[in-house]
């Protein structure tokens, strides 16, 4: 069982733009996972991207750049 720990969890409007965000996230090596929403968040299309909180600002650009919309981005232990 992992150790819980606090995690940036992105959410999405679509399912698209999750899939898209790790498509995105692997070419680049950036670090996380597509995961269900969990329970605490709500999101329209039920998949988030879960990485590690110093990785806010990179992800954000990144998005921002590849014209991905979050729904919102979360702190939350997982």
């Amino acid at each position: 069982m992992r150790k819980k720990e606090l995690k940036l969890v992105v959410t999405f409007h679509t399912t698209a733009d999750a899939m898209a965000m790790e498509k995105a996230c692997r070419e680049q090596a950036v670090p996380g996972r597509l995961i269900p929403v969990p329970r605490s968040v709500s999101a329209g299309c039920g998949l988030a991207w879960c990485a590690p909180l110093e990785e806010r600002a990179r992800l954000s650009e990144m998005m921002q750049k590849i014209h991905i919309g979050e729904e919102g981005l979360f702190e939350c232990v997982l």
